[in-house]
C-alpha cells in the first residue's frame, strides 16, 4: 500500500463517518498521509483529525477514535494507533512491502502517474506561474542530451500524459530552466556562493558542465534558493547527480550479473541483514540500523508518486530532484547490509531473488525521477 492509497483509504473512511452522521464535517478533497516524524510511529501518520477537530465541534481525540475504528481492519492496514492530541499512526501488514515491490515493478514507467482507473491530478497553473510547455531556450537543452541510446533518457522531457501531475512537473521544470539560465546567477567558489559577473547563457553552460549536469543544477535548488554553478562537474560521489545516475547504474549492473549467474528477481522477503554491515546512522543496535536502512528505503519507493504529486501542485521541480538524492542514498545504504547477489560459492537463494527484485523497483523509481527531469539514466558510469 502506497501512501496515496492510504490517504484514499482514509478519505473513504472520513466520507463513510460523514455519510452516516458520526461526523458533520465537509469531506475534503484531499488529505496528508506520510512517514511518522520519529522511528516507532508505524509507518505513516496523518493529522486528519486535528484537521476536521473544529468543523466537527468535538476534540481531535474524538474524531481520531471515530476513524481509527473504521480503518482498523481495512486490507492493508495491520494496526491504527492514536498519538498526541490526535494523529492517526498506520502500520501496515506484513505483505505491504512486498505489495508495493509488485506494484512498482508491474507499472515500470508509469509509476508515479495515475492508477489505472484512477482520474488524473490535474493542478491548475498559479497565478503569474510560468508553468505552461517552454519554448527556445529550454527546450533547446533537450538538444545537447545525449543521443546515445544507453545514456539517453527513454523519453524525452516533454513526453509526460496530458492532465497528469507528471506533465505538470515537465513544464515546470522546463520553466525553471528558462528562468533560471535567464537570470544568470552565482557560482560556487570555495563551497561558498558569490555572483557571477555576467549571466550564464544555456548554451554556455551546457558545454561547460554537460547537458544531465545543467540541467541538474538549475532544477535542483528551490524558487527562493540561489543557483550554484560548480566550475565543472565531477564523477565522484560528492556530486549528488553523478551519484543518483551512478545508483542506477549499479542497479543495472545487479541485473546483469544475476542473470549471468543464471537467477532472476522475485518479490518477496528479503531476510536478514550481512552480519557486521549494519547501515550507518548513528544507532549502536546494528540490526535496528540495517532494519531502518531497509524501511528508510521501501519508504522512499512508496512516497515517489505522491512526491511528483506535490511537486506539481506546488509548482517544485526541486522536489522531485531531492526525493531522487535521498532514494539513491538510501539505496546504497541498503545494498551494503541486503547483498542482492551471492558471496563467493553461495548459491542464489530466495532472498537475492527478492532483494534483485527490490534493487529493480529502486532502479524504476529513479530511471522515472530522471526521465521526469529530462535527465540521462545511463547503464554504464
Amino acid at each position: 500500500m502506497t501512501p496515496a492509497e492510504l490517504a484514499r483509504t482514509v478519505l473513504r473512511s472520513v466520507r463513510g463517518a460523514v455519510e452516516e452522521q458520526e461526523l458533520s464535517v465537509a469531506v475534503p478533497a484531499r488529505i496528508v498521509v506520510q512517514p511518522p516524524p520519529r522511528p516507532g510511529c508505524g509507518d505513516y501518520a496523518s493529522n486528519v483529525a486535528l484537521q476536521l477537530a473544529q468543523q466537527a465541534g468535538r476534540p481531535a481525540h474524538e474524531v481520531a477514535e471515530i476513524l481509527r475504528k473504521r480503518l482498523s481492519g481495512s486490507a492493508g492496514i495491520a494496526r491504527v494507533e492514536i498519538a498526541g492530541p490526535g494523529f492517526l499512526n498506520f502500520t501496515l501488514g506484513d505483505g505491504a512491502q512486498v505489495a508495493l515491490v509488485r506494484e512498482v515493478l508491474a507499472r515500470g514507467e508509469s509509476y508515479g502517474g495515475p492508477a489505472a482507473g484512477q482520474s488524473p491530478a490535474t493542478a491548475a497553473p498559479a497565478t503569474g506561474s510560468a508553468a505552461a510547455p517552454a519554448t527556445g531556450s529550454a527546450t533547446d537543452l533537450a538538444a545537447h542530451t545525449a543521443t546515445d541510446p544507453a545514456t539517453a533518457p527513454a523519453a524525452g522531457p516533454t513526453t509526460a500524459p496530458a492532465g497528469d501531475a507528471r506533465s505538470v512537473v515537465v513544464a515546470e521544470a522546463l520553466a525553471r530552466i528558462d528562468t533560471a539560465a535567464g537570470l544568470g546567477g552565482r557560482r560556487v567558489a570555495d563551497e561558498q556562493p558569490v555572483l557571477t559577473p555576467t549571466p550564464y547563457d544555456l548554451a554556455t553552460l551546457v558545454a561547460r558542465l554537460g547537458a544531465d549536469e545543467a540541467r541538474w543544477v538549475l532544477l535542483r535548488p528551490a524558487a527562493q534558493d540561489p543557483v550554484r554553478v560548480p566550475e565543472r562537474p565531477v564523477q565522484r560521489e560528492s556530486n549528488p547527480r553523478f551519484r543518483v545516475q551512478y545508483a542506477y547504474a549499479r542497479a543495472r549492473a545487479l541485473g546483469r550479473h544475476a542473470r549471468a549467474l543464471g537467477f532472476g528477481s522475485e518479490p518477496g522477503d528479503v531476510g536478514a541483514p550481512v552480519r557486521g554491515q549494519a547501515a550507518d546512522d548513528g544507532s549502536s543496535d546494528g540490526a535496528g540500523s540495517a532494519a531502518q536502512a531497509l524501511k528508510s528505503f521501501h519508504t522512499l519507493l512508496a512516497t515517489y508518486p505522491s512526491v511528483v504529486e506535490s511537486a506539481a501542485r506546488l509548482r517544485a521541480p526541486d522536489r522531485v530532484v531531492r526525493h531522487l538524492e535521498a532514494t539513491a542514498d538510501a539505496f546504497f545504504r541498503w545494498h551494503d547490509v541486503y547483498p542482492p547477489l551471492p558471496v563467493g560459492e553461495q548459491k542464489p537463494l530466495a532472498v537475492h531473488r527478492a532483494r534483485l527484485a527490490l534493487a529493480e523497483a529502486g532502479r524504476t523509481v529513479l530511471a522515472n525521477g530522471l526521465r521526469l527531469l529530462g535527465i540521462s539514466a545511463p547503464e554504464h558510469l
